[in-house]
């Protein structure tokens, strides 16, 4: 009896998939997040150099 019900209960794969999707959801996110921390620099310094360039357009313009 108690081996058929823990044979059962091994090969049971119901509620697998939920947990599947949640370690997947995980692994998007921390990629998501490592990717704006690495790009973060360059962003920051793409903006900063359109700023000026626009700060030096008004500027001239009066």
């Amino acid at each position: 009896m108690m081996k058929k019900l823990a044979k059962r209960f091994w090969n049971d794969e119901q509620g697998l998939e939920l947990s599947e999707y949640a370690i997947m959801a995980g692994l998007i996110i921390v990629l998501a997040v490592g990717f704006i921390i690495a790009m973060g620099g360059s962003i920051s310094s793409i903006f900063n150099k359109l700023a000026n360039a626009l700060g030096r357009v008004d500027t001239q313009a009066v």
